[in-house]
């Protein structure tokens, strides 16, 4: 870890929980996400209903998230009122939590463990999403990319909680 994440990484124990807002699936390409109230993250693969299940085991982009408040970046960088979750084809939407300090980092949401793997970078159906300036828009407000290392249900309403590395070793360990 760089000293720049190790400085972060001391004062995310404080990280308030955020609040997972919505779900949608995508059972194929190129179709409308499907918003649930509930669904499995399955570990390794995906989410229950999602055409990623079906993906490359171990994949770093099983699930994709976006925050609320970077939905509403995207919105004011184009200068309209609001953004439907489902139009920019994340699966979790969640709020009041820092997605980009959880990066690279453990979280639970309802009973399922994740793994912030990446930043989630716009694809160029944004433009048709959201209209001429769509991609741009969301440079930096993407959300983030992430793996399930444990399986469980979870459900809009369930807490984002980070787990600092050394309880989720703990964790792990007691597993065994």
């Amino acid at each position: 870890m760089n000293a720049q994440g190790r400085l972060i990484s001391r004062f995310l124990n404080d990280l308030p929980p955020g609040k997972l807002e919505w779900i949608g699936v995508r059972p194929a390409r190129k179709v409308a996400m499907i918003s649930v109230k509930k669904t499995i993250a399955i570990t390794e693969r995906g989410l229950q209903g999602d055409r990623r299940l079906e993906g490359s085991k171990g994949s770093a982009r099983q699930v994709s998230l976006i925050s609320v408040e970077f939905i509403r970046a995207i919105a004011d960088n184009l200068g309209i009122d609001n953004i439907p979750a489902d139009i920019l084809r994340r699966n979790l939407l969640v709020s009041g939590i820092n997605l980009n300090a959880v990066r690279h980092q453990y979280f639970q949401i309802g009973s399922a463990i994740f793994q912030a793997t990446a930043q989630c970078h716009p694809c160029s159906r944004m433009e048709t999403a959201l209209g001429k300036g769509g991609l741009v828009a969301m440079l930096g407000y993407g959300g983030l990319c992430a793996k399930i290392v444990e399986s469980g249900e979870i459900k809009c309403g369930d807490e984002v909680v980070y787990i600092p590395p050394d309880k989720f070793q703990e964790r792990q360990l007691s597993l065994y």
